[in-house]
């Protein structure tokens, strides 16, 4: 049961990651910045790239939050694996594994993208260009294209402050790599709370099972 278990939890990570990064690759390769193709009048593909700076602060904060992940991704790695020797469920194995995944799928762009990609600007961007890519090691813009506009409308002149403004609701445009980060969480904080406080008591401590 132990190795279905992994071996379960490996596929989802995997899957994701090839579904992810095949997605943003083919955004990256057909699609200048901000260009967007409408699915259905409330689902877009709309190419847009998130450098992942904090407080617009440039280099060090990009370089920091890279290498936070990178430590991040190791740590949950290291409970997943734990979790499987425990013989913990598989569903809450399946939601640590879609964690993983997700925060795997944004690192690789923060980690490679800025190498092997040129810029979007006004462009298709090309993979492996000969001119070099657009940034440096762990300096990538990580790729989102997910846009759900279910309700678009002007909010009424009468409301203080944002009466007459434009409102878009769901305005954040995504990527898959975020969208199984939020659905693990999810998950985890609907069925999983006590298991996750447990887990975590059990899989970072000094004692052995």
């Amino acid at each position: 049961m132990r190795y279905s278990k992994g071996t379960g939890a490996a596929w989802i990570i995997v899957l994701l990651l090839l579904f992810d990064q095949a997605l943003k690759i083919w955004v990256k390769t057909h699609m200048a910045l901000h260009e967007s193709i409408e699915i259905t009048p409330w689902f877009y593909i709309c190419f847009t790239e998130n450098p992942g700076m904090a407080f617009g602060i440039e280099v060090i904060s990009k370089l920091f939050l890279t290498v936070f992940r990178l430590v991040a991704i190791g740590a949950i790695g290291v409970f997943l694996y734990r979790l499987v020797r425990r013989e913990y469920p598989f569903g809450f194995i399946a939601c640590i594994a879609l964690v993983l995944a997700g925060a795997a799928g944004n690192i690789v762009d923060s980690v490679l993208y800025g190498v092997i990609f040129d810029h979007s600007y006004g462009q298709v961007a090309t993979l492996f260009p000969a001119g070099g890519g657009y940034g440096t090691w762990l300096h990538g813009k990580v790729v989102d294209m997910f846009y759900f506009p279910l309700i678009e409308t002007t909010l009424p002149a009468w409301l203080p402050i944002w009466g007459g403004q434009e409102f878009v609701f769901f305005r954040p445009i995504f990527n898959l790599a975020d969208s199984a980060i939020c659905v693990g969480v999810f998950l985890l904080l609907l069925f999983y709370r006590n298991t996750f406080s447990r887990g975590l008591e059990e899989c970072f401590t000094w004692k052995k099972k």
